[in-house]
């Protein structure tokens, strides 16, 4: 298996397994650095091993939280290992004012975090370490490992949109391709090269080649399918998949083009119990105050540089309507970024380099600053920390009308944050909003805490390396 699926959200396996990995390095790396610092004495360090322990597992945990937070094993398959190392290097600076914090908290429970001289000399050993690790593992495992070798049925129009979605070096971290199979009776559209004319049986083809996974992407399945074929790979222990699932669980988004009200109804997911929505809504609360607190001063600063730019009398904040759960219409509060009569002529999509925007505003867009406001939309309820971003009501109609599903994305309540805004850049006409639908829905169908903390820690990425921002 190259995925594991935690709480129904997809995770790439090596990802966890190099997490673990780098979980143990960095816990190694920190009781090093404490053996030489205060022990020397390899007995005297073990008799006294309990007490170094919460250090050790607190040093590592909140090293491993801003890791993810900052996309350090993600950027492996983008930016290459100097792109992780540089990624790491960041993540445990900016980790260390929060093992300050835990120190602060705990008193002398963790009293090894409070000298700054260990926790430098500890991160330094850990980042080398962790270096090491990572050129070890990486050859050790090699590029093909944990992939899974597919075989694909079918090669007409979903064949190849699949094809061309999931064929991408960023996405097709979980598989290798052996080919398509193309049914008799259905219009080939996948390129030639890719095509696999059987000569024998699906089961004997499978029997001479390891397979471990067939992945159902025929256009019209009442046409019939090689139902004996397949069972026989089943009994193989060959995974039989449908093309829509497969899709989903290897790009994180729903496909499209691939599903019907049908597999909506009988697929797993789109469940919400009063335990999860319980538990949502506390951590929107958590999140939001805590995020208040900490950019509060930010907020007023921003409230005085607007001010400076655009005159005592400028408003600061404005309110705009936008569609939320179950379709009701709130208002939803920014920083003004734009001219004061920015729509007078009608509500317009933004764009990049928009004339309408202040000096100010577009560096509080850039920042996502112009968003803090909407803390008080996630306190009083009408949004959530996470969720699709809300649109306004005269797009949700236009968008509605041309982009199937879209109104399922108001099943939910809209969020400060979500799994589109990680995955994909700012939607600024039809087309990339009908890709940010694909991880709306596939954030409705899978929504946990879990998922929910993930995406909340991971906006931190977003943040600093200004994703999606306009």
């Amino acid at each position: 298996m190259a995925h594991v699926r935690l709480f129904r959200h997809y995770i790439h396996l090596p990802f966890v397994i190099l997490g673990l990995i780098d979980l143990v390095v960095m816990g190694l790396s920190f009781a090093l650095a404490v053996f030489f610092r205060f022990f020397g004495e390899p007995g005297f360090f073990l008799d006294n091993f309990v007490f170094v322990l919460p250090a050790i597992t607190v040093f590592a945990l909140l090293n491993l939280i801003v890791m993810i937070a900052l996309g350090v094993h993600q950027s492996r398959v983008e930016e290459g290992m100097s792109g992780m190392m540089l990624r790491t290097i960041m993540a445990m600076i900016l980790a260390i004012p929060l093992h300050g914090f835990a120190y602060f908290v705990a008193d002398d429970w963790l009293w090894y975090l409070g000298s700054f001289g260990l926790l430098t000399s500890a991160t330094v050993l850990a980042i080398f370490a962790l270096g090491i690790a990572r050129i070890v593992f990486f050859a050790v495992v090699g590029k093909d490992r944990f992939k899974r070798r597919v075989l694909v049925l079918g090669a007409g129009r979903r064949a190849k949109q699949m094809f061309e979605d999931l064929t991408t070096p960023f996405n097709r971290k979980g598989f290798s391709l052996d080919g398509f199979v193309p049914m008799p009776e259905d219009t080939v559209e996948v390129d030639e090269q890719y095509l696999i004319n059987l000569p024998v049986s699906l089961h004997q083809y499978v029997l001479r080649h390891p397979v471990r996974e067939i992945v159902v992407a025929v256009d019209d399945r009442r046409r019939g399918l090689p139902m004996e074929d397949l069972l026989e790979c089943k009994m193989e222990g060959v995974q039989i998949i449908d093309g829509a699932n497969f899709y989903e669980r290897e790009s994180r988004k729903v496909a499209l083009e691939m599903i019907t009200h049908g597999w909506l109804v009988f697929s797993d997911g789109f469940t919400v119990s009063s335990v999860y929505g319980a538990g949502k809504r506390a951590l929107d609360i958590l999140a939001s105050g805590a995020l208040l607190l900490a950019t509060f001063p930010i907020m007023i600063l921003t409230a005085i540089a607007i001010k400076l730019e655009d005159g005592f009398k400028a408003p600061v904040v404005y309110s705009q309507e936008r569609v939320g759960l179950n379709n009701r219409v709130f208002r939803v509060h920014k920083f003004r970024s734009m001219i004061t009569d920015a729509e007078k002529n009608g509500a317009v999509w933004a764009q990049k380099n928009d004339t309408r925007v202040t000096r100010v505003g577009e560096f509080i867009r850039k920042v996502r600053i112009d968003e803090l406001p909407q803390i008080f939309n996630v306190l009083n309820g009408t949004m959530a920390f996470v969720g699709p971003r809300p649109e306004r009501p005269v797009f949700v109609e236009q968008l509605s009308e041309k982009i199937p599903f879209y109104a399922e994305r108001h099943r939910v309540k809209p969020g400060l944050t979500g799994w589109a805004q990680l995955c994909f850049a700012y939607a600024d006409n039809e087309e990339d909003t009908r890709e940010k639908l694909r991880y709306d829905l596939y954030y409705i169908k899978n929504q946990s805490l879990l998922l929910d903390l993930l995406v909340i820690i991971q906006t931190v990425e977003v943040v600093l390396f200004k994703k999606g921002s306009r």
